[in-house]
């Protein structure tokens, strides 16, 4: 009788492949052996990965199912799903032959993961950028020689963000490391920086006058690939037609929610009410202090009612947006779940950009209205992202535990449906105008779900994606803009609602199983002591049997 490999040593030896061959997210999931380095990305590299998940596809294809337990079997599903996942993407979907964003993400994000958090003595982070910056040349050399046929969208955005991540590096790094009195370290760091910085400036150049000329190639992944990357990233196989019909039903439920009581508020026109309260937004540069007393009210809160549990933690930073990561409008940067030192997070929140005439930046601003803003500050932090980080910290299962096997449906969806969870519990009950900024970014989210669908299985242009933004979901135009191109590249950011949704059907069928021994604490820690997992696994574990659908 041959002998089946244990899963636990799989799991072992896959995710150490995994740390290895994507050392930057190995840092941001808390682990630090392999911080020296930057991934390589060349195309003999990225071909020998494909063959090595292979070869791990067949090793887990040979573990007996029968000698697993329940839960290792849930989980040996889940892991099937991600390397195939993972395989899928470097061989049909092929994000790395298209999109120069790609790299100067994965270049900025390396960078900033040994500046932001203090997981070593700063001498030797910096001796680890070091050797990073080192290596960026040949990062930028592989993107110039695998990208060659990217559509022009892709291109812009790339040009934006490759020029944040040269002014991190010019910028940023010397004042991380300003402290250090090793003149021979601080010599060899400006050495290294001048011939990274030199290769993103020429590469910069490269994009802007002899790629983007000829950027021809098409953003959409196509009906077939953008139900295969929904099923096998997030476990969702639902046919498109169904998930449009639920967006669309969601959509307009919410947006008669939304007008029915921004007419209450003071029984005028509600896309005039919604207008005037989003005149009421914090000032040029005073987003940051206006989110830092939202996060010690929302805390209070949630002490307070008792939903959920808090476990304790560093103090949470709160600050402007990097320049590398300004094409985000707000973002948590929390240390990963495997972090064995206490470490601060950061809540980044992006101001207007000072050059900005004042009535661009007034446009901008209203999108970060008063209650708006309290929306976000839950979705990132409490008890969004942040908190979700702290229970996962406490999480034994390493499959589960790991951001590396992490679905976006679950990550997103809890932080989205914290927002309206957040205001069913009480917050903000005598203040319309909370529960207004929180049927708004609900709307946005829906907007994405169907704005996604139509630019990548049907013929949705950019343009009529942002039209759709501003028409549907109330948007000023940059940000719908904005929104809409970001569907381009970030072809499933559907996962917000539809993680929302499916998080809501999971509440209520433990609600009508429990009974009255149902408890909102109970159902929000359980489900995040059971770590990040697709819906489908929660479903099993809380509900026991098959799980039933996913959506209503």
């Amino acid at each position: 009788m041959i002998v089946s490999e244990p899963l636990p040593h799989f799991i072992d030896d896959l995710l150490g492949y995994l740390h290895e061959r994507h050392p930057t997210h190995a840092t941001l999931d808390g682990v630090h052996t392999h911080d020296d380095l930057l991934e390589d990305l060349r195309q003999d590299s990225i071909e020998s990965e494909t063959r090595a998940l292979a070869g791990y596809l067949r090793r887990l294809d040979e573990i007996h199912l029968e000698g697993l337990t329940p839960t290792e079997r849930l989980e040996h599903k889940m892991l099937a799903s991600n390397i195939r996942a993972r395989m899928f993407e470097l061989e049909e979907i092929r994000t790395w032959d298209k999109n120069p964003q790609y790299y100067s993400d994965i270049l900025a994000s390396s960078m900033a993961g040994q500046t932001l958090f203090s997981h070593a003595p700063a001498a030797e982070r910096a001796r680890r950028v070091l050797s990073k910056l080192r290596q960026t040349p040949r990062l930028i050399q592989a993107a110039r020689e695998n990208i060659k046929e990217p559509p022009g969208i892709f291109v812009k955005v790339g040009i934006e963000t490759t020029r944040g991540a040269l002014k991190f590096i010019e910028e940023e790094l010397p004042r991380a490391f300003s402290s250090l009195d090793d003149l021979h370290l601080l010599g060899d760091l400006a050495d290294a920086q001048t011939e990274a910085s030199q290769a993103i400036g020429s590469y910069i150049e490269y994009l802007e006058t002899d790629l983007a000329p000829r950027a021809r190639g098409s953003f959409r992944l196509g009906r077939e690939k953008f139900e295969q990357k929904l099923k096998l990233d997030e476990g969702v196989s639902i046919p498109l037609e169904r998930l449009l019909a639920i967006a669309t039903r969601e959509l307009k439920a919410t947006q008669e929610a939304f007008r029915r009581l921004a007419g209450r508020m003071d029984g005028g026109d509600p896309m005039e009410t919604w207008a005037r309260t989003k005149a009421d937004h914090p000032q040029p540069g005073d987003l940051v202090a206006v989110a830092r007393e939202q996060l010690d009210e929302l805390a209070t809160f949630l002490e307070r009612e008792a939903i959920i549990t808090l476990p304790t933690s560093e103090p949470i930073t709160v600050a402007p947006t990097p320049e590398f990561f300004r094409w985000s409008f707000a973002s948590m940067w929390t240390p990963g779940p495997f972090e064995t030192k206490p470490a601060r997070a950061y809540y980044y929140l992006t101001d207007v950009d000072p050059s900005w005439p004042p009535e661009r930046q007034d446009e901008y601003l209203r999108d970060y209205n008063y209650p708006t803003l309290w929306s976000i500050s839950i979705h990132e932090v409490y008890p969004g992202h942040f908190l979700h980080y702290q229970h996962l910290r406490r999480v034994q299962s390493k499959v589960r535990k790991s951001t590396m096997f992490a679905p976006a449906s679950f990550v997103e969806g809890w932080a989205h449906y914290c927002e309206e969870m957040m205001v069913e519990a009480g917050f903000g009950r005598q203040q319309y105008g909370i529960k207004l900024g929180q049927l708004a970014e609900a709307l946005i989210r829906l907007a994405r779900f169907i704005v996604c669908i139509k630019l990548h299985a049907d013929d949705m242009s950019v343009e009529q994606g942002m039209r759709f933004f501003r028409d549907e979901a109330f948007m000023e135009e940059t940000s719908a803009r904005r929104e809409a191109e970001r569907g381009t590249f970030d072809p499933t950011y559907l996962v917000y609602s539809v993680g929302k949704l499916m998080l809501l059907k999971l509440r209520e069928d433990c609600r009508q199983q429990q009974g009255k021994a149902f408890s909102l604490r109970s159902f929000h820690d359980t489900l995040l002591g059971n770590g990040t997992a697709p819906f489908w696994l929660h479903r099993q574990l809380m509900l026991g049997g098959e799980g039933g659908d996913l959506l209503e």
